[in-house]
């Protein structure tokens, strides 16, 4: 736990001074993109993942299901399987596991075209292992090596929502000053900019963690975190305290897992409770979650369906093994008028 003053001195490692966030900027940007469906950029690693076939342990296991899981192209996916054109950016080795990676994440409806592979760099990989944790093998891999110059090639004139995570922070200080500069840049051109907390342990300890996160929360447009992920950071119980440590963020939203989510958005606070529905794995499930989220506020959907959204494509994940979208059918409140609200 440490105690932070979002945004109070110096931005974080890699992040340029922005201008605080404006509340309208996905609202200015899907007026002027009528040609087509808003369009949502999702920039992070995403790693080559396998996993047990029979969701038993690695050591026992005969047959591997070999897929695609990254949180930032987990939620482009949600995404496009709500209606909106989803795209992807990281860097990717030039080798087999980036050619399955990136064929994958495209078979998703994502537009791939602009991932950089990198021929001195391997894709990542991670071993799900069911009862005993995750291994990652990512120290070196080709997302590590994303800095400023990456970012300054991001093609944003049509983007809406430009979404990252915390993630990318801890890969590398080269990686820290891409997320910075790219927010910078997407803020600049009026884009909306999400930002999924998502604190890996693993990565780097919360003490370290803390400042860098709040101080990017507390610049982007639309934020996502877990209750209990922000009270090992900076001591945040209640979804309340949260909102009162980011008070200027326009829309925060507060996940509590089976319990539900709270938006705070326009002076108001709204909660959903979560769905009810038989656990076969909870990984990727706040993807799915900010996926839904994002599609449903694209297409105009008041807080609650936002949220309702947002519960509806985890409840598709928690279902099923592995990280990744496979059920690509478009929930109900994403089907439903914009003015419905569900419980």
């Amino acid at each position: 736990m440490a105690a932070v003053t979002p945004g109070a001195d110096a931005p974080a490692a890699g992040m340029p001074g922005v201008d605080p966030p404006g509340a309208d900027a996905l609202d200015a940007r899907r007026a002027g993109a009528e040609s087509g469906p808003p369009v949502l950029l999702a920039v992070g690693e995403t790693m080559a993942m396998l996993a047990p076939a029979d969701g038993g342990g690695v050591a026992d296991a005969a047959d591997f299901l070999v897929d695609a899981g990254g949180a930032e192209s987990n939620v482009a996916a949600h995404a496009a399987a709500g209606g909106l054109t989803a795209r992807w950016f990281s860097r990717l080795g030039a080798d087999a596991l980036g050619d399955r990676v990136l064929r994958q994440v495209a078979a998703r409806g994502i537009d791939t075209t602009a991932v950089v592979r990198d021929p001195d760099r391997p894709t990542g990989l991670y071993v799900k292992d069911p009862g005993r944790g995750v291994r990652y093998y990512r120290r070196g891999s080709a997302a590590s090596a994303l800095s400023p110059t990456d970012a300054e090639d991001l093609a944003l004139d049509d983007v809406a929502v430009l979404h990252v995570s915390g993630i990318t922070a801890a890969l590398s200080a080269s990686a820290r000053a891409f997320l910075g500069a790219a927010m910078a840049r997407a803020r600049a051109r009026r884009v909306t900019v999400s930002f999924d907390v998502n604190h890996r342990a693993a990565l780097w300890s919360a003490a370290e963690a803390a400042p860098v996160l709040a101080d990017l929360a507390a610049r982007a447009d639309l934020v996502f975190v877990g209750r209990d992920e922000a009270e090992t950071l900076w001591g945040t119980p209640r979804d309340t305290d949260v909102r009162a440590l980011l008070p200027a963020v326009p829309e925060l939203v507060v996940k509590d897992g089976d319990i539900g989510a709270t938006v705070f958005a326009d002076a108001a606070r709204t909660f959903v409770p979560a769905l009810r529905v038989e656990v076969l794995d909870a990984v990727g499930a706040g993807d799915a979650f900010a996926g839904g989220y994002l599609a449903a506020r694209a297409r105009g959907f008041d807080a609650a369906s936002r949220l309702a959204a947002g519960h509806e494509r985890a409840a598709l994940t928690l279902r099923t093994y592995g990280d990744s979208l496979h059920d690509t059918s478009t929930p109900p409140s994403l089907s439903a008028p914009p003015d419905r609200t569900l419980a």
